[in-house]
């Protein structure tokens, strides 16, 4: 949404662009163990899918495997994608939309916290911690659908 801003100085009218912030999340799955999810830092507090922002310039799918790096010391491979989420009140600071991938790892891979995560830990999906930041449940339910054959991952883009 364009908005017009004036400058206090010289009275001109500049256009600024209100938009959802892009983020993206991923489902780190081990069918043996469970979803990989971080504790948080910073406000929400609580527990949440490993994610964060694209920076400009950078495709999605590398902010997804940036950010599992920052925040679980993961080497992950992006299976597909389960859905773009963009609620305006998803995100309580601000206006966000992500884009959510599902994803594997090595059988012997051990999340460590890193980044803004106090803790990054493998939970089995019938004992998820709480409470779970953002609308980050509604995004479990739905791979939970993946999982039971009631929903398909959409391809990801090719580097």
């Amino acid at each position: 949404m364009e908005k017009t801003i004036i400058c206090p100085h010289c009275g001109k009218g500049f256009p600024q662009f209100a938009n959802p912030a892009p983020t993206t999340d991923v489902i780190i799955h081990d069918p043996a163990r469970g979803i990989v999810l971080i504790q948080r830092v910073n406000p929400p507090l609580g527990y949440a899918l490993p994610g964060g922002f694209i920076d400009e310039g950078e495709q999605v799918e590398h902010a997804a495997r940036r950010e599992m790096r920052e925040e679980t010391g993961l080497d992950v491979r992006l299976k597909g994608v389960l859905g773009v989420y963009s609620r305006p009140h998803r995100d309580p600071r601000f206006h966000t939309m992500t884009v959510v991938f599902v994803a594997e790892v090595d059988a012997d891979a051990v999340p460590a916290a890193g980044d803004d995560a106090a803790s990054a830990a493998f939970f089995p999906l019938d004992a998820l911690p709480s409470p779970l930041a953002f609308d980050h449940a509604d995004i479990i339910r739905d791979f939970m659908d993946v999982l039971n054959g009631r929903r398909a991952l959409a391809p990801i883009e090719k580097d």
